[in-house]
């Protein structure tokens, strides 16, 4: 039994630890590229996020799969590749890595930095779509492309194998560029809920568009998924 919660707890703790680093390093070049003052620092916030997953990807993906994210997480979970248990589990130490890596960009912002959306910590927000409605549709469909490419890049018979979280950080990047405009990019809670726990205000108030978002993209791809990734009937296994 201790072997056993001992085994689980790493992959837990692999979880909070890259969650902290996708927010610290992701967020962190937002704060320091005064993002969406330029396209320059909309290319490397975008960049920023991208590699981190990658970074991330090869050092923690033989532990918990990398994750990192709660709506990857809800994805893998509905596809059946991960269990509830352990899919909560996930969840909360994701979260807990978010505040984490928000509370170290916190203690070396400088707060007279004011990026994209008004933030010191790379807070999401809806200004630049202009509606909180216009914001949901901007994450469920961001989010949605964004699962899909995971769940099929790591598929067992299908994926990318190695290449996975080379093709996940490059899909994100891509993503980036599209949201950052409109949302700042989120495709994840608990990226948002760390920063938006110190910015307060409208991240705050404005922070479940970016938790029910990406869950309902999430679930969206995972359904997509099963029916083009999975086995039919003229199937030969």
């Amino acid at each position: 039994m201790g072997i056993k919660l001992f085994n689980a707890m790493k992959k837990y703790l692999a979880e909070m630890f890259g969650t902290m680093v996708l927010v610290l390093m992701g967020c962190g070049t937002a704060v320091s590229l005064n993002c969406g003052s330029d396209t320059a620092s909309v290319v490397g916030t975008a960049m920023a996020f991208g590699l981190a997953v990658v970074a991330m990807a090869y050092a923690i993906g033989g532990i918990s799969g990398c994750h990192i994210n709660p709506a990857i997480t809800l994805g893998a979970w509905l596809s059946k590749r991960i269990g509830a248990k352990d899919a909560i589990m996930y969840m909360v130490f994701q979260v807990i890595g978010a505040i984490l890596g928000s509370t170290l960009l916190w203690l070396i912002v400088d707060n007279t930095l004011t990026p994209f959306g008004g933030t010191t910590t790379g807070a999401n927000s809806c200004t630049g779509v202009g509606s909180v409605a216009g914001g949901l549709i901007v994450e469920i469909i961001l989010t949605f492309v964004f699962v899909l490419v995971v769940l099929g890049t790591t598929d067992e018979k299908k994926g990318a194998g190695n290449f996975a979280g080379l093709a996940i950080g490059l899909s994100l990047i891509l993503i980036h560029l599209v949201g950052i405009h409109y949302t700042g990019t989120s495709v994840n809670p608990a990226r948002s809920v760390g920063p938006a726990l110190f910015e307060g205000g409208v991240a705050l108030t404005q922070l479940w568009v970016f938790i029910v978002g990406p869950f309902i993209g999430a679930a969206i791809a995972a359904g997509v998924w099963k029916v083009i990734g999975g086995c039919c009937c003229c199937c030969k296994e």
